[in-house]
C-alpha cells in the first residue's frame, strides 16, 4: 500500500484505539540519512499484545523500537517520548543482510503523554484531514534547540499553513512557521532546526477521459496506488460502477460539455489521461483541458495522430505554451504490447510526476528505466 495510504490505516487505528481506551506507541521516522529501509514518514503502531500496524522497515532497527515500545507498555520502562538514532553498519543488519549503511531517527511516542481525550481529538482531526485528501503537515520537535519547546511536541497545519491543532502547551514556535513546506510543491518529509516535517500531500485526482480497456487497466492501477480515479465517458455503458467499480466518480455526457462543467473544480491535483476511442473526441478533450490548472496532462496515440491533432488545436486559438506541457505519447518506454503492459508504462509515468517532479519532462531525468 502506498505511504499516504498506510498513515491512513493508521490514523484510522489509532483513533480507535482512543476511543477503546487502549494503549499503544505511536513510532514514527522522523528523520534518514544514506541507505535505509524506510524513509521519514514511515510509521507504526505497537500495542500490548505484540500486534503492530505500518512498519519501520523491517529487520532489527523494527525488532528494537518494538522491543523498546513493548517494554514501556508494560510498565518496566519510563512512558515518555523517546528519540531512538540507528546506524545501520554491522551492528544493525549483519543477522538478516540488512547492512544500509545510513542512519535513521524515530520518535516513538507513547499515548500516556498527553491526556486521552486531548489525543483523541487532536488524531482524530488528523485522521479526517487526511482521509478528506486535502493534505496536511505535522511538524514534531525532535530536538529541544532552537524551538525551546518540550521534544514530542507535534502540530498540525493545514495546506494553507494555519494550525488546526496541537500536541503541545505553547503555539507552534516561529522557526516552525518559517521551514513549514508547501504542499503545492509536493515536498518529501524533510528535517531542520531541531523539527521534523512530515507532509501528507493533496491526494491526486486522476481523471481518465475514454473508458475503454486502456481507461479500465489505467484506473485499476491507479486506485492501488493511491489516485482517486474519476471517470468520464459519453456512454452510459463505458462509465459505470461495474466497469470502474474503484472510481469515485462516473460521468456521462458528452465529452466537451462535460469537461467544460469539470475545468472549475480541476486543480494542480488533478492528473487528466485522454485515452478516448477516437481522434475526434481525443481532440475534443484535449481543447478543453490543455488550459485547465491540471497537474498532468495526457493523450495516448501515435506521433502522427498527435501532430495532427496539435495543428488543429493551434488553429483552434490553442497556445504553443499550452501544448507544450501535455504529455504525448504517453507512458515510460517499457517495449509494451499489452493493455496491461501499456497500463504499467502510464502509471509508473504518473506515479514519477506526483513523487518527483511537476512534469515529466522533469522526473524522466531523475528515473532510469
Amino acid at each position: 500500500m502506498p505511504y499516504h495510504g498506510i498513515m491512513r490505516e493508521i490514523l484510522a487505528e489509532l483513533t480507535q484505539a482512543l476511543r477503546a481506551g487502549r494503549d499503544c506507541v505511536y513510532c514514527s521516522v522522523v528523520e534518514t540519512r544514506g541507505s535505509t529501509p524506510q524513509k521519514a514518514g514511515a510509521a507504526m503502531l505497537v500495542f500490548p499484545d505484540g500486534r503492530q500496524v505500518g512498519t519501520l522497515g523491517g529487520g532489527c532497527v523494527e525488532a528494537e523500537v518494538k522491543r523498546q515500545a513493548l517494554q514501556t507498555l508494560s510498565g518496566d520502562g519510563e512512558a515518555k517520548t523517546d528519540v531512538l538514532t540507528f546506524c545501520l553498519d554491522d551492528n544493525y543488519g549483519w543477522d538478516d543482510g540488512l547492512i544500509c549503511g545510513g542512519r535513521m531517527t524515530i520518535l516513538a511516542d507513547p499515548i500516556q503523554r498527553c491526556s486521552r481525550k486531548q489525543l483523541e481529538s487532536y488524531y482524530e482531526r488528523f485522521h479526517a484531514i487526511s482521509e478528506s485528501g486535502a493534505g496536511c503537515t505535522e511538524a514534531v520537535v525532535i530536538s529541544p534547540e532552537p524551538a525551546n519547546v518540550p521534544i514530542g511536541s507535534r502540530y498540525l497545519f493545514d495546506a494553507a499553513g494555519n494550525v488546526i491543532d496541537q500536541l503541545a502547551d505553547a503555539p507552534p514556535p516561529e522557526v516552525m512557521r518559517r521551514g513549514l513546506p508547501l504542499l503545492e510543491k509536493r515536498p518529501k518529509p524533510s528535517h531542520q532546526n531541531g523539527i521534523a516535517y512530515l507532509p501528507i500531500l493533496p491526494r491526486v485526482t486522476l481523471l481518465i477521459v475514454g473508458g475503454g480497456h486502456v481507461g479500465q487497466a489505467v484506473a485499476k492501477l491507479g486506485a492501488d496506488v493511491d489516485f482517486d480515479i474519476w471517470v468520464v465517458d459519453d456512454r452510459a455503458a463505458f462509465a459505470n460502477a461495474q466497469r470502474f467499480p474503484s472510481a469515485n466518480r462516473h460521468i456521462v455526457g458528452d465529452i466537451g460539455r462535460v469537461l467544460s462543467e469539470l475545468a472549475a473544480e480541476i486543480t494542480p491535483s488533478t492528473y487528466a489521461l485522454i485515452v478516448t476511442r477516437g481522434h475526434a473526441h481525443d481532440e475534443e478533450a484535449l481543447f478543453h483541458l490543455a488550459t485547465t490548472r491540471a497537474g498532468y496532462v495526457g493523450m495516448i496515440g501515435s506521433m502522427r495522430k498527435i501532430k495532427l491533432i496539435y495543428e488543429d488545436l493551434l488553429a483552434r486559438g490553442i497556445s504553443k505554451d499550452a501544448l507544450g506541457k501535455v504529455h504525448a505519447p504517453l507512458g515510460f518506454d517499457i517495449g509494451s504490447q499489452t493493455v496491461p503492459e501499456i497500463a504499467v508504462s502510464i502509471v509508473a509515468e504518473l506515479i514519477a510526476c506526483r513523487n518527483r517532479g511537476a512534469t515529466i519532462h522533469e522526473a524522466r531525468l531523475k528515473v532510469d528505466i
